[in-house]
């Protein structure tokens, strides 16, 4: 009884697992193509991205409040709502990029570039809740309006909302807490996807 137990829960664990595979894979190619569009409803399930170095011209910050899709079981007591804060680049590069998220016990962990051969985006677009990194901007403006923010076209926030942009952004040990990442064009040289035992 005990070993047939053991058996059902091993195989609804693959089959969990290799659909959580298939969906990253999956988003990461159509971010690569330019196909997802800036918004969709958000699973609700956070994940860490870590980068020793990322560097861009045109950055934008602001506030919004991402959307999870009616009903989702991640919504908690949060009403299927996360108040994140949207960074948007430009024009991106990074020394190498981690991205982990912890499914089941186990991590999805993709990794991909290094200093020698860059990550690099177009026009991205990060939703986060924390952010930690040490950062370098020229020409900053603190405290614009978000609905007036030009630095990255298309990308600001609603009128009356706490924006900030600049002309250039370094951040090193970069470490985020994401719910969502889109990019016009998104180059992941020697991408790497594995369920590992420790995350980012």
């Amino acid at each position: 009884m005990s070993t047939r137990h053991g058996h059902t829960r091993w195989r609804r664990f693959t089959a969990i697992m290799a659909g959580g595979l298939g969906i990253a894979a999956g988003l990461i190619l159509l971010t690569g193509q330019g196909v997802l569009a800036a918004s969709f409803s958000i699973s609700g399930m956070p994940f860490v991205v870590t980068s020793p170095k990322l560097h861009g011209y045109g950055f934008a910050q602001y506030a919004e409040l991402d959307q999870m899709a009616p009903g989702s079981p991640n919504e908690g007591d949060t009403g299927g709502q996360v108040v994140v804060i949207v960074s948007a680049i430009r024009d991106a590069e990074l020394d190498g990029l981690c991205q982990s998220i912890e499914l089941g016990g186990v991590y999805l962990k993709i990794t991909a570039g290094s200093p020698a051969n860059k990550v690099k985006a177009d026009t991205l677009v990060v939703d986060s809740d924390v952010i930690t990194a040490n950062a370098d901007f020229k020409t900053i403006d603190i405290g614009q309006d978000a609905s007036t923010l030009d630095r990255v076209p298309g990308k600001k926030g609603a009128i009356g909302v706490f924006g900030q942009q600049a002309e250039e952004v370094t951040l090193t040990n970069l470490r985020q807490n994401n719910y969502a990442t889109t990019a016009a064009r998104f180059y992941l040289p020697n991408l790497r996807m594995a369920f590992t035992s420790d995350g980012c």
